[in-house]
């Protein structure tokens, strides 16, 4: 199938890149974020810990599913203490914090409003039911553990077991079955060019592609597709066969 695409696609969608390297493209920061202390029916499972929360309503969703099913186990003391920031926001969090604990402003996951800052009102999330519970699981639901303790070498950040990103399946079964941060997965799908898993009884081809202009790409598989860019050179189309 052909998929016309243009050049800005390559700085849209769940897979972009961000880090100290890679800022939040312009005009690309999450714009949907609401207030949830304000919008009380976003909080499925889960209590803030204040009330200057925001997140997308999609992305509550998406979390309100995958606590509610840590709930069907038993786990059930989760609270959100850091969702979307704004620039401001996240350069008055870096001049308190430093260059060691925060990005500078446009350089961290926050401003793009993919992730958010997990705890538990049982403790540390690290020693936590609640942590333990996300570090295996939050792969089934589309999302990643974004800093983990043996990938500070490729990510440049500490060990950080609060901080998920939403990045879809199949793309998180793929980074736990490889122990891939998001960095590894795709300079893996740019060397492979392609990769095929099956999640939950469904089939999903990837591919990447280079995009430096406005193009027509020719994707050797049919059925419902989605794109993301990956904020840097190419965008990555997912179709499920």
């Amino acid at each position: 199938m052909n998929i016309d695409v243009t050049r800005d696609q390559v700085h849209r969608g769940d897979l972009l890149l961000v880090n100290k390297d890679n800022p939040v493209p312009e005009g690309g920061a999450e714009t949907e974020a609401v207030n949830l202390y304000r919008h009380k029916e976003l909080l499925d499972g889960f209590g803030l810990l204040d009330s200057s929360i925001m997140l997308s309503p999609d992305l509550a969703e998406k979390f309100s599913t995958m606590v509610d099913a840590a709930a069907g186990e038993g786990v059930k003391h989760f609270i959100v203490s850091s969702g979307y920031r704004d620039e401001t926001k996240q350069d008055e969090l870096y001049r308190q914090m430093g260059a060691d604990y925060a990005m500078p402003a446009g350089y961290s996951e926050h401003n793009l409003g993919l992730s958010l800052d997990v705890g538990s009102t049982l403790g540390e999330m690290s020693d936590a039911p609640e942590g333990k519970w996300l570090t295996e699981n939050a792969w089934k639901y589309g999302f990643t553990l974004r800093y983990p303790a043996n990938k500070t070498a490729v990510t440049g950040i500490l060990f950080e077991p609060w901080h998920f990103r939403y990045v879809g399946l199949p793309h998180s079964a793929i980074m736990a079955d490889h122990d891939f941060v998001l960095e590894e997965y795709l300079a893996y799908l740019k060397a492979q060019q392609k990769a095929s898993v099956t999640v939950d009884g469904k089939t999903y081809e990837i591919f990447y592609f280079p995009v430096a202009e406005d193009t027509t790409l020719h994707v050797p598989a049919k059925g419902s597709y989605d794109i993301s860019g990956n904020n840097t050179d190419g965008v990555i189309v997912t179709v499920r066969l």
